[in-house]
């Protein structure tokens, strides 16, 4: 019963988009460690290889409850003034998944201490809804024109952003969609839903860190998201890093969410990260979110230092 009703429920707000304002970015809790995904500009900002897994669960228990899965590489090259990228993903809510790829170009102007930089990226991407997999009836007998065709279509964008960073601070502003792609409604003849511009998604970044001595550093961030047609959402994080090696951190996201945050960096080359959510609503749910990131040195025998953004 559970899985007919969110089934429902997420094919009542598909096909009612145009009156329902949502989220349609895949939202991380580590965006700081997985900024690749909101801003094509960080393409090649850590100077060398770097790939990055990770896996995220959301309101655990529940049936049909969604699942992020990305994985992002990115390489300096031309004396590390242009950087590369590449960005792998699935999301599944229910009966729709969306999987696809980003290709990211950036190019860096190089300063004294840090570096500014303008990306550009490209996606293709595959929506899928599953209709005909919704029980209508408890006997799974029943007849409904309206679910008798899954929905199965291609979709290509087109995103910019800006980023400009140095050892201890970084700020970014991006777009990840610009073109207005549009979805096809349930029966592929009646209203169609769209998703940006009508639904235009800006996102504004940005982060600093504060040594506090030689062992321990504060690092706060925030990230604003910006939806035509929603009210404005913020996390602001604050992460105490020790001796470069181990880190504990909060967040709170404006739509009443808290999160607490572990990062460990095992050596130069792998830094493990693991966020848990949990929703200060009457609704509660909770969630969980996992990366692990890998970084190659580009010299041989070369040390890596463990680098903040």
């Amino acid at each position: 019963m559970m899985k007919r009703i969110l089934a429902l429920a997420t094919i009542a707000l598909l096909t009612n988009v145009n009156s329902i304002f949502a989220q349609q970015e895949a939202m991380y809790t580590q965006y700081m460690f997985n900024t690749l995904a909101v801003n094509p500009a960080y393409a090649g900002s850590r100077n060398v290889i770097s790939a990055t897994a990770l896996l995220r669960k959301q309101w655990s228990g529940m049936d049909g409850a969604p699942k992020t899965s990305t994985f992002t590489i990115d390489a300096p090259i031309h004396n590390k003034k242009v950087g590369l990228g590449l960005q792998l993903f699935k999301d599944k809510v229910g009966i729709v998944s969306n999987s696809g790829a980003v290709a990211t170009y950036a190019y860096r102007i190089r300063m004294a201490e840090a570096s500014l930089a303008f990306g550009i990226q490209g996606s293709l991407s595959q929506y899928r809804a599953d209709y005909t997999s919704v029980m209508l009836t408890e006997d799974g007998v029943g007849d409904d024109p309206a679910f008798s065709n899954n929905v199965n279509k291609t979709f290509l964008n087109f995103g910019a952003g800006v980023y400009y960073n140095s050892d201890k601070f970084y700020v970014g502003l991006s777009s990840p969609q610009l073109m207005p792609n549009v979805l096809p409604s349930y029966n592929n003849n009646t209203s169609q839903s769209k998703l940006n511009r009508q639904y235009f998604h800006l996102f504004l970044m940005s982060g600093y860190v504060v040594s506090l001595s030689e062992d321990f550093a504060l690092k706060p961030s925030v990230l604003v998201k910006a939806v035509q047609g929603a009210p404005i959402e913020g996390d602001f994080n604050a992460n105490l890093w020790i001796k470069n090696a181990f880190s504990i951190g909060a967040q709170y996201r404006t739509n009443a969410n808290i999160s607490g945050l572990v990062e460990i960096q095992a050596t130069p080359q792998i830094r493990f990260g693991y966020a848990y959510d949990h929703s200060i609503t009457n609704i509660k749910r909770y969630s969980h979110e996992i990366m692990l990131r890998y970084e190659f040195g580009l010299e041989r025998n070369k040390v890596l230092t463990p680098r903040y953004f």
